[in-house]
């Protein structure tokens, strides 16, 4: 039975992308399913996919993710400090959900670190007043070395909340003994007395022969290994960054392939998860440099910086391209996406980026501007207006979230939305989006997670394509990624000693 205790476990890796995230969200999964109060808490993460909360804050999507794994409404104290990287070695500063700035890391752990370290324990004391149990994700490698007296994300946090470490190390990379023992040697000897138990993590073998290692590795750290979680690819799991983009298999030999423009800098990609799970649909990512190829529509998505990957774009020879394509298939534009898709995007202040202002794609008949308002953050709701691909949807409500600096004036152009709550082009408009014909874009992240608008987009690329339409069947989507969450709690259970780790919360 759950004890009056307030425990912390902190969650650390070997390496980036070494599943501390989903270990995280196992976890949470698991004590909430044995009647814990339960919460996620990640004190600073580096990340451009992004969520607005009920508070209207921003938080990094890995603690969305756990958060509902734990069963809890995301909340900005889950994630007190958010790095949204910008430019080279420039990061917006996200605090308590709201931005403090454009920093560079000189001035954001000289000048800013004891304010970022009073919004994670601020953070940290309101988790604990109110959950019983804190599962704390840390960030890359708690053994960087040059990194240890700055430290605001690995083991100066586990000491902030007293808490006990587990350290999963991924042996899909190599060499995971080597980075376990590695990780030990490098720790001072007050943060290795932390760590009590590792797990292996995205095994593929045969577990006999590597039982071996797992032995000897035990009897040179000193720490017990509590299991080895196999590698399962069935999942359907949010990514935490673009990142993981270069290891995520897309579905890809499919009747109806969509293209995804990856920017260098893009952001919120989360918002197409939802398409990968449409019968019929599959994606290809477009890398810049190579060619678009033949798809049967176009994402443009997200970006951190609209103007430094609209002229990534120009660079690599894509804006005529994507302007002849776009009298042929559907181009849909999300947020930075959508901007791109004006006539031009102003920024006479710099305040985007050192290029200043630049032309848009030109396929909307529209201007964005850069300097005028702070950043929108908010969740959102609007209802489409009937107008281009749109026609026989009119009137149907569609839910999301904007994050958006930029404000948008419409010309000769429908706007897609008319606007229920949020903002939209810009303050005050009362509209969002815009569309011509089969080219539309939208501030709204997250419109595609709207079954309604989703099923009706695909079955317009379905009967494009002389398919039969599916109509509005079971949402696959939110079937899956439920399904997801709790076959990645039943695999941890089956395959890692939780009677350990649940004795580390009860003692």
């Amino acid at each position: 039975m759950p004890s009056n205790k307030k425990k912390c476990i902190m969650v650390q890796g070997t390496s980036s992308n070494a599943g501390k995230s989903v270990v995280v969200a196992a976890l949470c999964r698991i004590f909430s399913k044995k009647g814990y109060q339960v919460v996620p808490f990640k004190s600073q993460n580096m990340s451009l996919n992004s969520f607005i909360t009920y508070e209207n804050r921003e938080i990094s999507i890995a603690q969305v993710l756990q958060a509902e794994a734990a069963g809890l409404e995301p909340s900005y104290h889950m994630n007190p400090i958010l790095l949204k990287p910008k430019e080279d070695f420039i990061s917006q500063v996200i605090v308590h959900g709201k931005p403090a700035g454009d920093m560079n890391f000189y001035h954001y752990q000289n000048n800013f670190r004891n304010e970022a370290l009073k919004a994670i324990q601020s953070s940290l004391d309101y988790l604990k007043d109110k959950y019983e149990v804190i599962i704390i994700e840390g960030a890359g490698s708690p053994a960087e070395i040059n990194m240890l007296d700055v430290d605001m994300a690995n083991m100066k946090i586990a000491q902030m909340a007293d808490a006990n470490v587990l350290l999963v190390a991924d042996i899909d990379r190599g060499g995971v003994f080597a980075s376990i023992a590695g990780t030990f040697a490098l720790l001072p000897e007050e943060d290795r007395k932390r760590i009590k138990g590792i797990i292996i993590n995205k095994f593929r073998g045969n577990l006999n022969i590597l039982m071996p290692g797992i032995e000897q590795i035990e009897e040179i750290v000193g720490v017990p290994v509590l299991g080895v979680i196999p590698y399962d690819e069935s999942l359907k799991l949010p990514e935490e960054d673009s990142a993981s983009l270069s290891e995520h298999k897309f579905n890809k030999n499919e009747k109806i392939k969509v293209g995804l423009m990856r920017f260098p800098r893009i952001a919120n990609f989360t918002d197409i998860d939802p398409l990968e799970y449409e019968p019929d649909i599959g994606i290809e990512l477009i890398e810049l440099g190579n060619d678009i190829g033949k798809v049967d529509a176009i994402i443009l998505p997200g970006t951190r910086n609209t103007i430094s990957d609209m002229v990534a774009m120009k660079e690599a020879g894509f804006m005529d391209d994507i302007r002849n394509i776009s009298k042929e298939i559907p181009v849909f534009g999300l947020c930075g996406g959508y901007q791109m898709m004006g006539t031009k995007i102003s920024d006479e202040s710099l305040k985007e980026s050192k290029y200043g202002s630049v032309d848009g794609i030109g396929l909307l008949d529209m201007k964005t501007s850069f300097g005028k308002i702070d950043k929108i953050i908010t969740n959102s709701q609007g209802q489409l207006l009937g107008y281009g691909m749109f026609k026989n949807l009119k009137g149907n409500l569609v839910d999301g979230y904007e994050l958006h600096e930029g404000t948008t004036i419409l010309n000769d152009v429908k706007p897609l939305f008319k606007i229920i709550k949020g903002c939209g082009n810009y303050p005050g408009s009362g509209y969002d989006g815009a569309i011509d014909g089969q080219v539309a874009g939208t501030y709204f992240h997250g419109v595609f997670h709207n079954f309604d608008f989703r099923r009706f987009f695909t079955d317009y690329l379905r009967k494009e394509k002389g398919l039969d339409e599916l109509g509005y069947s079971n949402d696959d989507f939110e079937d899956i990624k439920k399904f997801s969450i709790n076959r990645l709690a039943d695999i941890f259970e089956e395959n890692v000693k939780m009677s350990f780790i649940e004795d580390l919360i009860e003692k």
